[in-house]
């Protein structure tokens, strides 16, 4: 069975947007994941097909209502298909994403995100079908959509099939493999530009030195770069030499 991702949105025609181009769009072309868009509006109240109203007590913007999302919720949890399958809200409020999130992910069957719009969603509705607030850093988008994208490919680069070779993602930044650290800088022809030729060791042929040299620069970018990763990654070390 294919990854199965089913997007509830108003905005419907955003997707699959950037999902459709590259590896993820050639994936998508060939059958190894399907994208179903739910449009909230034909969850909409009345004759106008409302969706959102203003915030109770008072204050800016509107507010999705719980009703509304309820029932567009549970008509894709209603499927079969679809019934086991984590529900996300993109969140800025949320628990932060993280490689070892799409990790996670990647090893479920799909994925149900609820894209938020205004100033978000009605509480009562987190309440009543709790989905997973998350959030991709300490900012704040018009909606959820681009956040969803953002999840989306990163945990469909990690799902079987879909990225070419698994080992690709083996020495990424933040992956388990490469203990967290950030990934450390990669050279293609030419051998020499503006002055600048790339280091001996990576053309040397030894493996073993240049294994090495790669532990060396991830460990040094992420202390100049990273102090929570580092501050983390040196924490990992000192249990492990215990």
């Amino acid at each position: 069975m294919s990854f199965a991702a089913h997007i509830i949105t108003a905005y419907p025609h955003m997707f699959p947007g950037p999902l459709g181009e590259s590896l993820s769009g050639r994936a998508l072309d060939d059958g190894l994941w399907h994208l179903t868009t739910h449009d909230l509006r034909q969850f909409g109240d009345g004759k106008h097909k409302n969706i959102d109203d203003t915030p109770a007590g008072g204050g800016p913007g509107m507010v999705l209502r719980a009703d509304v999302a309820a029932a567009a919720l549970d008509s894709v949890t209603a499927q079969k298909t679809a019934d086991k399958l984590p529900v996300i809200l993109p969140s800025p409020r949320g628990v932060p994403f993280s490689q070892a999130l799409a990790s996670q992910w990647a090893q479920q069957d799909g994925l149900i995100f609820l894209c938020n719009r205004f100033e978000g969603v009605d509480e009562r509705f987190i309440e009543a079908r709790q989905p997973l607030e998350v959030s991709l850093g300490d900012y704040v988008l018009a909606g959820g959509e681009i956040a969803a994208m953002v999840m989306l490919e990163a945990v469909l680069r990690l799902v079987p099939g879909i990225m070419g070779k698994l080992e690709s993602g083996a020495d990424e930044s933040f992956s388990p493999q490469n203990d967290g650290l950030l990934e450390y800088p990669h050279y293609t022809r030419p051998q020499e530009w503006e002055g600048r030729a790339i280091p001996d060791v990576v053309t040397s042929g030894d493996h073993e030195k240049l294994a090495a040299w790669r532990r060396a620069q991830s460990q040094s970018l992420t202390q100049k770069r990273r102090a929570d990763l580092w501050a983390a990654y040196q924490g990992d070390t000192t249990l492990r030499k215990k």
